[in-house]
């Protein structure tokens, strides 16, 4: 779960219970991930490779809106039927975009992370990840939209420079707990949790990536309810 997301029912909702349901950002072991370095300036041209590795449908993710529109411009100028999805689309405008991508009309959605989410798509053969999301959870989520129902996908993703390492080490630990191929510029990721004690393969307390021990939000999730029921042990009430 995104950390934006447990802090807000942290701060909305009384006594809050985080349950995880398997090991807290696993990933599918249906989709073979695919994790290629590539300079900004040549993210275009290469995704142009990509999409050749496959059959439609393909979805292509980015995290910048603006950046959604200049994919699928470049994709209808190379003569790619391509749709696009975002939240400054107008209701029209998205459904539109849906209904073609489902129907077959359009072999290629781009969309922003956001504007994704709910969406559920049958048969996709590729996810590209133009840009990577800063949260693990949203990667698995991004990937996670190929590979259903016993079928095997392709999730490709592109980082660089760019990419914040800690993104990049959490994805690093993904690849490895999946199984998949570990491209080398990952394995030069250094954890500097490692040297204080910390895990290499996630929270130790309930094994979810992009944090460890000392903020774990089913750590502090217990801590609250304790001090909570010491609070009621005091006389305190309603």
């Amino acid at each position: 779960m995104p950390r934006k997301i447990q802090d807000f029912a942290q701060e909305s909702l009384i006594r809050p219970v985080l349950v995880n349901v398997g090991r807290a950002g696993a990933a599918n072991l249906d989709v073979l991930q695919v994790v290629e370095y590539v300079k900004q300036e040549a993210k275009m041209v290469y995704l142009l490779e990509c999409l050749q590795k496959t059959p439609p449908p393909v979805i292509i993710f980015s995290e910048n809106k603006n950046e959604v529109d200049d994919i699928q411009e470049y994709l209808l100028l190379k003569g790619v039927e391509a749709v696009a999805i975002h939240g400054s689309k107008s209701q029209e405008e998205r459904q539109y975009a849906i209904k073609s991508f489902k129907s077959g009309a359009k072999d290629v959605m781009v969309a922003s992370g956001v504007a994704s989410k709910g969406l559920d798509f049958n048969d996709i053969q590729h996810v590209i990840i133009f840009s990577m999301p800063k949260e693990i959870e949203d990667y698995v989520h991004q990937i996670g939209r190929t590979g259903r129902s016993g079928k095997t996908g392709i999730a490709t993703t592109f980082v660089n420079m760019n990419t914040a390492e800690q993104t990049l080490l959490d994805l690093k630990y993904l690849l490895i707990e999946a199984g998949q191929k570990v491209p080398p510029f990952l394995t030069t990721i250094d954890d500097p949790r490692a040297a204080h004690g910390g895990t290499l393969k996630g929270c130790s307390v309930c094994g979810g990536l992009g944090h460890g021990i000392s903020n774990c939000p089913k750590l502090e999730d217990a801590k609250r309810r304790e001090m909570a029921s010491h609070r009621g042990e005091d006389g305190g009430g309603y």
